[in-house]
Protein backbone atom coordinates (compact mmCIF):
# COMPACT_ATOMS: atom_id res chain seq x y z
CA UNK A 1 0.00 0.00 0.00
CA UNK A 2 1.30 3.40 -1.10
CA UNK A 3 1.56 6.90 1.40
CA UNK A 4 -1.02 8.50 -0.68
CA UNK A 5 -3.50 5.48 0.20
CA UNK A 6 -2.21 5.81 3.91
CA UNK A 7 -2.80 9.47 4.06
CA UNK A 8 -6.29 8.77 2.39
CA UNK A 9 -7.21 6.10 5.33
CA UNK A 10 -5.75 9.00 7.90
CA UNK A 11 -8.19 11.07 6.26
CA UNK A 12 -11.12 8.91 6.87
CA UNK A 13 -9.84 8.36 10.48
CA UNK A 14 -9.79 12.29 10.89
CA UNK A 15 -13.76 12.50 10.17
CA UNK A 16 -14.65 10.09 12.21
CA UNK A 17 -12.53 11.41 15.54
CA UNK A 18 -14.40 14.68 14.43
CA UNK A 19 -17.91 13.25 14.37
CA UNK A 20 -17.32 11.92 17.89
CA UNK A 21 -17.26 15.57 19.15
CA UNK A 22 -20.03 16.62 16.15
CA UNK A 23 -21.93 13.03 16.03
CA UNK A 24 -24.21 15.15 13.36
CA UNK A 25 -21.77 15.86 10.86
CA UNK A 26 -22.76 12.84 8.83
CA UNK A 27 -21.07 13.86 5.49
CA UNK A 28 -17.63 13.62 3.94
CA UNK A 29 -14.44 15.82 3.25
CA UNK A 30 -16.70 17.43 0.16
CA UNK A 31 -19.22 18.60 2.61
CA UNK A 32 -17.26 19.82 5.39
CA UNK A 33 -18.41 23.47 5.41
CA UNK A 34 -15.92 26.53 7.26
CA UNK A 35 -17.51 26.15 10.24
CA UNK A 36 -16.19 22.61 10.21
CA UNK A 37 -12.48 23.10 9.16
CA UNK A 38 -13.13 25.78 12.07
CA UNK A 39 -14.15 23.42 14.40
CA UNK A 40 -11.65 20.93 13.34
CA UNK A 41 -8.67 23.54 13.87
CA UNK A 42 -9.99 24.19 17.45
CA UNK A 43 -10.28 20.20 18.17
CA UNK A 44 -6.88 20.04 17.39
CA UNK A 45 -5.39 22.98 19.24
CA UNK A 46 -7.33 21.94 22.52
CA UNK A 47 -6.23 18.41 21.79
CA UNK A 48 -2.81 18.18 20.43
CA UNK A 49 -1.21 21.39 21.35
CA UNK A 50 -0.60 21.95 17.83
CA UNK A 51 -2.31 24.30 15.04
CA UNK A 52 -3.35 23.60 11.49
CA UNK A 53 -4.66 26.38 9.13
CA UNK A 54 -7.63 26.89 6.86
CA UNK A 55 -5.50 27.37 3.79
CA UNK A 56 -3.99 23.83 4.45
CA UNK A 57 -7.11 22.29 5.10
CA UNK A 58 -8.42 23.45 1.65
CA UNK A 59 -5.00 22.10 0.21
CA UNK A 60 -4.70 18.57 1.87
CA UNK A 61 -8.23 17.49 3.63
CA UNK A 62 -10.43 18.99 1.58
CA UNK A 63 -9.65 17.83 -2.26
CA UNK A 64 -11.72 13.99 -2.80
CA UNK A 65 -8.19 13.25 -4.60
CA UNK A 66 -4.54 13.97 -3.27
CA UNK A 67 -1.49 13.70 -5.85
CA UNK A 68 1.16 13.78 -2.89
CA UNK A 69 1.25 13.56 0.83
CA UNK A 70 1.98 16.68 3.13
CA UNK A 71 4.67 17.23 5.15
CA UNK A 72 5.80 14.59 7.68
CA UNK A 73 5.09 17.11 10.85
CA UNK A 74 2.20 17.67 9.69
CA UNK A 75 1.06 13.90 9.15
CA UNK A 76 2.33 13.37 12.63
CA UNK A 77 -0.06 16.14 13.96
CA UNK A 78 -3.06 14.60 12.28
CA UNK A 79 -2.21 11.06 13.41
CA UNK A 80 -1.66 12.36 17.19
CA UNK A 81 -5.40 13.90 16.30
CA UNK A 82 -6.78 10.43 15.96
CA UNK A 83 -4.62 8.29 18.34
CA UNK A 84 -1.30 7.37 16.90
CA UNK A 85 1.59 8.81 18.29
CA UNK A 86 3.48 9.62 14.74
CA UNK A 87 2.29 9.17 11.16
CA UNK A 88 5.83 6.04 11.05
CA UNK A 89 3.33 4.06 14.04
CA UNK A 90 0.04 4.53 12.20
CA UNK A 91 1.75 3.11 8.77
CA UNK A 92 3.13 0.02 10.56
CA UNK A 93 -0.19 -0.89 12.08
CA UNK A 94 -1.59 -0.49 9.12
CA UNK A 95 0.51 -2.70 7.74
CA UNK A 96 0.52 -5.19 10.04
CA UNK A 97 -2.77 -5.50 10.91
CA UNK A 98 -5.27 -6.59 8.68
CA UNK A 99 -7.00 -4.01 7.06
CA UNK A 100 -10.43 -4.62 6.95
CA UNK A 101 -10.09 -5.10 10.21
CA UNK A 102 -8.80 -1.82 11.60
CA UNK A 103 -10.65 0.50 9.23
CA UNK A 104 -14.26 -0.83 9.24
CA UNK A 105 -16.68 1.56 10.59
CA UNK A 106 -18.39 0.74 13.97
CA UNK A 107 -21.90 1.55 12.40
CA UNK A 108 -23.61 -0.03 15.96
CA UNK A 109 -21.24 2.25 17.89
CA UNK A 110 -22.06 5.16 15.47
CA UNK A 111 -25.68 4.92 15.61
CA UNK A 112 -25.59 3.85 19.68
CA UNK A 113 -23.72 7.21 19.72
CA UNK A 114 -26.06 9.19 18.19
CA UNK A 115 -28.47 8.24 20.03
CA UNK A 116 -27.50 9.07 23.36
CA UNK A 117 -26.95 12.21 22.37
CA UNK A 118 -30.33 12.60 21.10
CA UNK A 119 -31.53 11.30 24.55
CA UNK A 120 -29.67 14.06 25.95
CA UNK A 121 -30.89 16.48 24.11
CA UNK A 122 -34.33 15.34 24.81
CA UNK A 123 -34.00 16.14 28.74
CA UNK A 124 -32.10 19.20 28.49
CA UNK A 125 -35.02 20.36 25.97
CA UNK A 126 -37.42 19.14 28.57
CA UNK A 127 -35.02 20.91 31.49
CA UNK A 128 -34.92 23.96 29.75
CA UNK A 129 -38.85 23.68 28.98
CA UNK A 130 -39.34 23.79 32.60
CA UNK A 131 -36.70 25.99 34.26
CA UNK A 132 -36.18 28.67 31.88
CA UNK A 133 -38.69 31.39 32.94
CA UNK A 134 -36.93 31.13 36.37
CA UNK A 135 -33.55 31.09 36.06
CA UNK A 136 -32.61 33.21 32.57
CA UNK A 137 -32.18 37.27 32.31
CA UNK A 138 -32.97 39.13 28.67
CA UNK A 139 -29.99 41.22 27.93
CA UNK A 140 -30.29 43.88 24.89
CA UNK A 141 -27.21 44.68 22.98
CA UNK A 142 -27.10 48.33 21.66
CA UNK A 143 -24.56 50.37 19.52
CA UNK A 144 -23.30 52.78 22.41
CA UNK A 145 -23.19 56.09 20.43
CA UNK A 146 -26.73 55.50 18.27
CA UNK A 147 -28.46 53.81 21.00
CA UNK A 148 -29.93 51.33 18.24
CA UNK A 149 -30.06 47.42 18.77
CA UNK A 150 -26.93 45.60 17.19
CA UNK A 151 -27.74 43.33 14.47
CA UNK A 152 -27.76 39.26 15.64
CA UNK A 153 -25.84 38.58 12.50
CA UNK A 154 -23.28 40.64 13.42
CA UNK A 155 -22.14 39.69 16.66
CA UNK A 156 -21.59 36.34 18.89
CA UNK A 157 -21.99 35.95 22.44
CA UNK A 158 -20.75 33.34 24.47
CA UNK A 159 -21.59 32.49 28.38
CA UNK A 160 -18.60 30.81 30.13
CA UNK A 161 -20.11 29.19 33.23
CA UNK A 162 -17.47 27.35 35.70
CA UNK A 163 -14.88 27.32 32.52
CA UNK A 164 -17.17 25.53 30.38
CA UNK A 165 -18.03 27.94 27.12
CA UNK A 166 -21.21 27.94 25.57
CA UNK A 167 -22.42 30.42 22.55
CA UNK A 168 -25.57 32.22 23.20
CA UNK A 169 -28.14 32.76 20.28
CA UNK A 170 -28.66 36.58 19.48
CA UNK A 171 -32.40 37.02 18.24
CA UNK A 172 -33.25 40.63 17.62
CA UNK A 173 -30.20 42.28 19.08
CA UNK A 174 -31.54 40.44 22.69
CA UNK A 175 -29.77 37.32 24.06
CA UNK A 176 -31.21 34.98 27.16
CA UNK A 177 -28.24 34.17 30.03
CA UNK A 178 -28.49 31.83 32.93
CA UNK A 179 -28.95 33.75 35.64
CA UNK A 180 -27.92 31.47 38.08
CA UNK A 181 -25.45 33.73 40.44
CA UNK A 182 -24.58 30.35 42.88
CA UNK A 183 -22.42 29.50 39.34
CA UNK A 184 -18.95 31.96 38.61
CA UNK A 185 -20.40 32.87 35.01
CA UNK A 186 -19.42 35.27 32.85
CA UNK A 187 -20.23 37.12 29.03
CA UNK A 188 -17.57 37.29 26.06
CA UNK A 189 -19.16 39.50 23.38
CA UNK A 190 -17.28 39.08 20.09
CA UNK A 191 -18.10 41.28 16.72
CA UNK A 192 -15.87 42.01 13.63
CA UNK A 193 -17.72 45.72 13.55
CA UNK A 194 -17.70 46.46 17.87
CA UNK A 195 -15.17 45.93 20.00
CA UNK A 196 -14.65 42.76 22.34
CA UNK A 197 -16.37 43.01 25.75
CA UNK A 198 -15.99 40.65 28.94
CA UNK A 199 -18.34 40.91 31.55
CA UNK A 200 -18.95 39.67 35.03
CA UNK A 201 -22.12 38.38 35.77
CA UNK A 202 -21.70 37.44 39.27
CA UNK A 203 -21.07 41.48 39.59
CA UNK A 204 -23.34 43.07 41.87
CA UNK A 205 -24.25 45.47 38.99
CA UNK A 206 -24.83 42.11 36.77
CA UNK A 207 -27.57 40.76 39.18
CA UNK A 208 -29.60 43.60 40.09
CA UNK A 209 -32.17 43.95 37.83
CA UNK A 210 -34.08 41.28 35.50
CA UNK A 211 -33.56 42.96 31.95
CA UNK A 212 -30.06 44.57 31.28
CA UNK A 213 -28.37 46.95 28.48
CA UNK A 214 -25.29 46.50 27.53
CA UNK A 215 -23.70 48.59 25.04
CA UNK A 216 -21.01 47.95 22.61
CA UNK A 217 -18.23 50.47 21.28
CA UNK A 218 -18.27 50.32 17.24
CA UNK A 219 -14.66 49.63 15.51
CA UNK A 220 -14.38 52.75 13.20
CA UNK A 221 -12.27 50.92 10.76
CA UNK A 222 -14.18 47.95 10.55
CA UNK A 223 -17.66 50.41 10.08
CA UNK A 224 -15.71 52.46 7.41
CA UNK A 225 -15.21 48.84 5.45
CA UNK A 226 -18.62 47.91 5.77
CA UNK A 227 -20.39 51.26 4.45
CA UNK A 228 -17.30 50.91 1.62
CA UNK A 229 -18.72 47.67 0.46
CA UNK A 230 -22.46 48.35 1.15
CA UNK A 231 -22.16 51.67 -0.42
CA UNK A 232 -22.46 52.86 -4.19
CA UNK A 233 -19.10 54.54 -5.15
CA UNK A 234 -18.90 58.36 -5.73
CA UNK A 235 -15.26 59.75 -5.21
CA UNK A 236 -12.96 56.55 -5.86
CA UNK A 237 -9.95 58.41 -5.17
CA UNK A 238 -11.23 59.80 -1.92
CA UNK A 239 -12.22 56.04 -1.20
CA UNK A 240 -8.87 54.24 -2.64
CA UNK A 241 -7.30 57.17 -0.41
CA UNK A 242 -9.41 56.41 2.85
CA UNK A 243 -8.91 52.14 2.16
CA UNK A 244 -5.03 52.92 2.07
CA UNK A 245 -4.85 54.53 5.30
CA UNK A 246 -7.23 51.31 7.41
CA UNK A 247 -6.05 49.15 5.74
CA UNK A 248 -2.58 47.18 6.54
CA UNK A 249 0.22 46.55 3.98
CA UNK A 250 0.30 43.15 4.93
CA UNK A 251 -3.88 42.56 4.47
CA UNK A 252 -4.57 38.76 3.77
CA UNK A 253 -8.53 38.50 2.78
CA UNK A 254 -10.16 35.08 2.74
CA UNK A 255 -13.23 34.82 0.92
CA UNK A 256 -15.75 31.85 1.77
CA UNK A 257 -16.94 30.58 -1.55
CA UNK A 258 -21.16 29.71 -1.57
CA UNK A 259 -21.67 25.98 -1.60
CA UNK A 260 -18.19 24.90 0.35
CA UNK A 261 -16.35 25.60 -3.47
CA UNK A 262 -13.25 26.64 -1.24
CA UNK A 263 -12.02 30.30 -0.93
CA UNK A 264 -10.20 33.19 -2.45
CA UNK A 265 -7.53 34.60 -1.27
CA UNK A 266 -6.94 38.74 -1.81
CA UNK A 267 -3.62 41.09 -0.87
CA UNK A 268 -3.99 44.55 -0.29
CA UNK A 269 -4.03 46.00 -3.87
CA UNK A 270 -6.48 43.56 -5.12
CA UNK A 271 -8.97 43.58 -2.31
CA UNK A 272 -8.93 47.67 -2.25
CA UNK A 273 -9.00 47.32 -6.23
CA UNK A 274 -12.43 45.92 -5.73
CA UNK A 275 -13.87 48.02 -3.56
CA UNK A 276 -12.85 51.26 -5.10
CA UNK A 277 -15.02 49.78 -7.77
CA UNK A 278 -17.51 47.90 -6.43
CA UNK A 279 -19.82 44.95 -7.88
CA UNK A 280 -23.19 44.18 -7.00
CA UNK A 281 -20.92 40.97 -6.00
CA UNK A 282 -19.62 42.82 -3.20
CA UNK A 283 -22.72 44.33 -1.74
CA UNK A 284 -23.36 40.54 -1.52
CA UNK A 285 -20.58 39.54 1.09
CA UNK A 286 -20.73 39.12 4.32
CA UNK A 287 -17.92 40.10 6.80
CA UNK A 288 -17.78 37.89 9.55
CA UNK A 289 -14.06 38.00 11.22
CA UNK A 290 -11.74 41.14 10.86
CA UNK A 291 -8.12 41.15 13.17
CA UNK A 292 -5.99 44.29 13.53
CA UNK A 293 -2.29 44.99 13.32
CA UNK A 294 -0.25 46.18 16.25
CA UNK A 295 -0.66 49.83 14.15
CA UNK A 296 -4.18 49.46 15.16
CA UNK A 297 -4.73 48.80 10.95
CA UNK A 298 -7.21 45.83 9.59
CA UNK A 299 -4.82 43.07 8.60
CA UNK A 300 -7.06 40.22 8.51
CA UNK A 301 -10.84 39.59 6.94
CA UNK A 302 -12.98 36.74 6.45
CA UNK A 303 -16.07 36.98 4.13
CA UNK A 304 -18.66 35.11 3.49
CA UNK A 305 -20.36 34.78 0.07
CA UNK A 306 -24.45 35.19 0.43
Amino acid sequence: MTELEHFLRLKEKVLLKYQEHYPFFNGNWKSFSSQDILNLIDLIEKNCKQSISEKWVYTHLKPETNTKIPRRDMLNILCEFVGFSSWDEFVFIRKNTDSNEIEKPNKFKKYKLLSIALFVLLLIALFVFYKNHETTKTIELKNEFTNEKVKSDEVKVFQVKNDVKEELPVKEGNIEIDNDSKKKSKLIIQSPFYKSKTIDLNSQEATSTQTKKIELKPDDYAMMLKAFMLSDIKDWQTRKEQLNSILSDNLEVIVMLKNDLGAEYFDKEEFSQKLIIPTASIKKMKIIEIKKSDDDKIQFIRIKQE
